[in-house]
């Protein structure tokens, strides 16, 4: 896939900013001062977690072998090409939540209405534009980036980040499953 979103998680403050921007830039107005009053509420599709001593923003990672893709049996989860993110089209989802179960981030939710899955789409009206996905564009501290995967070397830190995410959230989902 082209491009992805890269976290520094030792330089996330757990502000947030991050959830605001993704639930109002997916909102009916995309303005902050009329989302708070939209009815449903605007939904975020990043969620920031503390794991531990760190605050870890998750959002779809957009798996290259996604098996939220292989798994939809209604193919509601898609690629437009190899490239392209994971979308999906809210119209085919029957709600099975068959990806829900098999996402290895645990980033899929049910919309508030109860009738499909939602996640993140990189923000793809902003990124088609030349904009960054407003979770990074929010960002004050540069935690968030967005970064080509192919043509352009993601910095190794994030390599050694990844690393702290999976062990860290793996730490909190066994701590919180079982008990």
């Amino acid at each position: 896939m082209g491009k992805a979103i890269i976290i520094n998680i030792e330089r996330c403050l757990a502000c947030k900013s991050c959830e605001v921007a993704c639930a109002v830039v997916h909102s009916r107005s995309g303005v902050l001062e009329e989302a708070i009053r939209e009815q449903p509420k605007p939904q975020r599709t990043v969620t920031v977690e503390a794991a531990g001593e760190f605050a870890v923003p998750l959002q779809c990672r957009h798996c290259e072998d996604a098996p939220c893709v292989a798994i939809c049996p209604t193919k509601a989860i898609y690629r437009q090409n190899p490239e392209s993110p994971v979308f999906i089209n809210a119209d085919l989802c029957i709600g099975c939540k068959f990806c829900i179960m098999v996402c290895p981030f645990g980033v899929i939710d049910v919309t508030r209405d109860g009738k499909a899955v939602t996640k993140c789409d990189l923000c793809i009206k902003r990124t088609t534009a030349g904009y960054e996905p407003a979770c990074v564009e929010s960002c004050p501290t540069g935690a968030l980036q967005f970064w080509l995967r192919r043509g352009r070397v993601i910095p190794r830190y994030s390599m050694l980040n990844r690393l702290k995410i999976c062990v860290t959230v793996f730490l909190w989902l066994s701590k919180t499953s079982s008990g």
